[in-house]
């Protein structure tokens, strides 16, 4: 699994500020040695993401739990669909049931959401990105969402594509210049993308190699001509459109041509799919 020791960071960090130094409840009642059955299940229609992170948080506890998934990540599941079921000891149901919860019901609700604005997108050559706007420590499952939505992944971080915005622009003294500083200091698999806001920005952006255009909250029909434009020099551009982009415009803006449409909302207004567990002593 990519990003695999990631992750098990922030499973731990989970448990550090859910369980600290135990269950005092569980602890106190109920025996390590008794076993159980959970299963989760949809209490809405939506789509499956995480699966793996929810197994991972209970092997944390118990090695030999079994755990079954009825679904694959990416699936649709209507209201009242047994999601999984995990045999395990009854503490290790109840220490791993809210962390496990938290993070299942926020990642099938990413993908969820996301597969509504995909949806949107069908029979166009448009995909739909990303953004670095995510719950801090929190990002690779978002993304992990996403791509379970249907989505695709814009950068990780600040590490992994170079992108020049206004302020770049600004202390740069102009996208020429900032592009031409960026590229003598990272090496030639990063990627460039510029952020422009007017056709005069995007002539520029052309001119200095960038190999992505921005083209921030344009009209839809400035960006069918800033499309046009970069299509038009014969170079490789990719185009992204971004700001302001919402369900009900993403048609009108697909048919500008642009390559990707970026939505923050995705993951950063994120509702949380209804998914409940229920446990029962294995007889």
């Amino acid at each position: 699994m990519q990003y695999e020791n990631l992750i098990d960071r922030l499973i731990d960090l989970a448990f550090e500020e859910d369980i600290n130094t135990g269950d005092v409840t569980t602890d106190s009642i109920i025996p390590e040695s008794m076993n159980a059955v959970a299963t989760m299940t949809a209490k809405q229609e939506g789509v499956i993401s995480g699966l793996e992170i929810v197994e991972k948080v209970f092997l944390k506890f118990q090695k030999d739990i079994v755990f079954v998934p009825y679904f694959k990540n990416g699936d649709f599941v209507k209201k009242g669909d047994v999601i999984l079921r995990i045999e395990a000891s009854y503490p290790t149901l109840l220490k791993g049931e809210r962390t496990s919860l938290n993070i299942f019901q926020r990642m099938c609700g990413i993908a969820t959401e996301t597969s509504r604005y995909v949806k949107e997108l069908v029979g166009t050559s448009t995909q739909l990105l990303d953004t670095r706007k995510t719950a801090p420590g929190l990002r690779v499952l978002d993304k992990m969402a996403v791509k379970h939505g249907g989505g695709t992944n814009h950068r990780m971080g600040l590490y992994d594509m170079a992108m020049i915005k206004d302020n770049h622009i600004k202390m740069a003294g102009g996208i020429t210049k900032a592009v031409e500083q960026v590229r003598a200091n990272i090496p030639s698999t990063i990627k460039v993308e510029v952020e422009t806001t007017n056709l005069a920005e995007v002539d520029e952006a052309i001119a200095a190699g960038a190999d992505i255009i921005m083209l921030d909250n344009m009209d839809n029909a400035t960006m069918a001509k800033a499309v046009g434009v970069i299509k038009a020099s014969g170079k490789e551009i990719k185009t992204e459109a971004s700001g302001n982009m919402n369900i009900p415009r993403l048609k009108e803006v697909a048919t500008t041509g642009v390559d990707f449409i970026s939505v923050g909302a995705l993951t950063h207004t994120v509702k949380a799919m209804d998914i409940s567990m229920n446990i029962q002593v294995e007889k």
